[in-house]
């Protein structure tokens, strides 16, 4: 196969009028194939396909029937008009019609030191304790240096993403002017690009640090490149072969592969490591304030019937004395606090990633389960045995009959004896021991009877 350059150039000495073996001398290849160059004909298009004729016709107004979805223009096309088109030759057509948008020329951003910091999410699958979640990681990285921070969260909301940034912030220990992100909802309150309106929860954080957040415009997300590139090196290098027992274990992990790993390696594009970049790139980074707060989420709850007070569908001990009070719910990253008129009745750790499960401080609730039954004689059974042996028989037969140790009915019995004579009693006692009975109401009629026959004089008089 003869190059096109040759080709070309021997095509050209041949207008100029020289000579075949002048030609083949200069070029440095054989006449033979001076000749054959020479003879053949002109290269020509290659035939169009009839099929395809049928095709172009229609391309314009599938196009926009599909809004541009190609399998669905190629179903179409074989459904409806039993023409069955390769996907590739598809494509071409589309392309070579200008029907597809032609890919755009991306550009390059530089960036001074300590101009911008960019931030973005990214849902990543991963092994937790032997169970599979979808964790979203979330990245912040220095413009300049490529300095890079990555953390994982069950969940992306403000409150994960005011705690990310402050630990980001620490690990810098500064912060850039100006933060890029996307149009996420949870910095974005309305519109979109660096025109959007940032929530003002969002906007009173990042006014702490001395941060702007501006969002990119719609559909260039090439803008904040230098976050987006970490998360499938992220994906593809630290979390493979590697095993985590719970998310503190997840992002201490994820905390030491930036460190020892993505930011000590160098990059062709800077000619050096992210940690060596960022030595140049700290001193012009704003400092951080010197009071941080922590990141508290608070919520009103009514510590229910069960002494718990409920958050993100997990339930957290308060002290039994506050059921059905109202108590503050302070939630931060590790940690839940439970307030209580100023005064902290409890400390939890945080249930991150679990669901409908609870924490209890067994220091809260009293056990609801009763005391061993007691064993022994009971005390009013000590108040009436040891000072008759007839007394001493009906206790025990007493006993006997009742349910349990007979605390109710020796109780009962010695109310009596406390509240009659002694002697009234006992006899009382005797005669309903020897004819077996044991109704003490039938007991006290007895101790009546001997009362009034010894104390009063009942028969009428004459």
């Amino acid at each position: 196969m003869i190059p096109n350059e040759i080709r070309e150039a021997i095509l050209a000495l041949k207008k100029q009028g020289r000579a075949l073996r002048e030609i083949s001398r200069a070029l440095k290849v054989s006449r033979n194939t001076v000749r054959r160059t020479l003879r053949a004909p002109p290269a020509k298009p290659p035939p169009e396909d009839p099929q395809h004729q049928g095709i172009i016709e229609r391309l314009p107004d599938l196009y926009r029937r599909c809004k541009g979805n190609a399998v669905r223009i190629r179903e179409i096309l074989k459904d409806e008009y039993q023409l069955d088109v390769p996907y590739s030759s598809l494509t071409r057509l589309l392309r070579e019609h200008e029907l597809r948008e032609p890919k755009r020329r991306s550009g390059i951003y530089h960036f001074e030191p300590g101009q911008e910091m960019q931030h973005d999410t990214s849902p990543h699958r991963l092994v937790l304790g032997d169970k599979p979640v979808i964790a979203q990681c979330a990245s912040l990285v220095l413009a300049y240096s490529r300095m890079l921070l990555i953390q994982y969260y069950p969940a992306f909301t403000r409150f994960e993403a005011k705690t990310f940034l402050t630990e980001a912030f620490r690990f810098f220990d500064g912060t850039c002017p100006r933060c890029t992100i996307d149009n996420t909802s949870v910095l974005v309150a309305g519109g979109s690009g660096p025109g959007a309106i940032i929530a003002p929860e969002m906007a009173a954080f990042g006014e702490l640090f001395g941060v702007a957040f501006i969002p990119h415009a719609i559909m260039h997300s090439d803008r904040k490149a230098r976050v987006e590139r970490p998360f499938a090196y992220a994906e593809n290098n630290f979390l493979a072969g590697r095993s985590f027992r719970d998310w503190v274990d997840l992002n201490a992990q994820a905390r030491a592969w930036c460190e020892q790993y993505a930011n000590a390696k160098p990059k062709r594009s800077l000619g050096m490591s992210p940690q060596a970049a960022y030595v140049m790139e700290k001193r012009h980074l704003r400092p951080l304030p010197l009071h941080i707060p922590a990141v508290t989420q608070i919520h009103y709850r009514v510590v229910d019937t069960q002494g718990y007070v409920h958050l993100d569908t997990n339930r957290y001990s308060v002290p039994q004395r506050l059921l059905g009070k109202q108590v503050e719910v302070h939630k931060r990253p590790v940690q839940v606090l439970v307030y209580r008129a100023g005064q902290r009745v409890a400390e939890h750790p945080r249930l991150l990633g679990k669901r409908y499960t609870d924490h209890l401080i067994k220091a809260h609730h009293a056990s609801l389960q009763r005391g061993r039954t007691p064993s022994g004689p009971s005390p009013q059974e000590l108040g009436l045995i040891g000072r008759d042996p007839i007394l001493d028989q009906y206790v025990a037969a007493l006993k006997k009959r009742s349910p349990g140790r007979g605390v109710t009915k020796l109780r009962r019995l010695l109310e009596l004896q406390r509240s009659y004579p002694c002697g009234a009693f006992l006899k009382a006692v005797g005669q309903a021991l020897k004819y077996g009975l044991f109704d003490l109401n039938r007991l006290e009629r007895l101790i009546l009877e001997s009362v009034a026959g010894d104390f009063f004089n009942l028969a009428d008089e004459d």
